[in-house]
């Protein structure tokens, strides 16, 4: 009795764990260096990226819009999607307690805080940080 009632559940279950994932899309790797500067950011894309090396400076609370292409603005979509390169986007702003990331796109976060002493580094990728140097 006991291993019909599981098999039941089971059986529910699957339909419901295959509807998430194909609801949820699959993200496209990508991984890039963070080092705060005294008046900004220098970014190295080191996988998934357009850009090698990119640098500005931000204001507190000013956010700068960032994709696999580099700096861009919220209401531009990028043009050309090209397949060796990862889609993504997410907004970058210093704050008084360090920098904050807000992934808009081709993350699986949705929000990173750090605190990052100037010329230090972070790691970070799709999923998240990956390692503080």
């Amino acid at each position: 009795m006991l291993s019909l009632f599981t098999l039941a559940f089971l059986f529910m279950l699957n339909p419901a764990l295959f509807a998430q994932e194909k609801e949820s899309p699959e993200l496209e790797e990508f991984t890039i260096a963070i080092t705060k500067t005294n008046s900004g950011v220098k970014m190295q894309g080191l996988k998934g990226t357009a850009w090698i090396d990119l640098s500005f400076t931000l204001k507190n609370d000013v956010p700068q819009a960032v994709n696999q292409y580099g700096m861009t603005t919220l209401d531009k979509a990028a043009s050309n999607q090209d397949p060796e390169l990862a889609d993504f986007l997410f907004t970058i702003t210093r704050t008084g307690h360090g920098i904050e990331l807000q992934g808009l796109a081709g993350t699986a976060w949705t929000e990173l805080k750090f605190t990052l002493a100037d010329n230090k580094t972070l790691t970070f990728d799709q999923h998240g940080m990956v390692q503080r140097y």
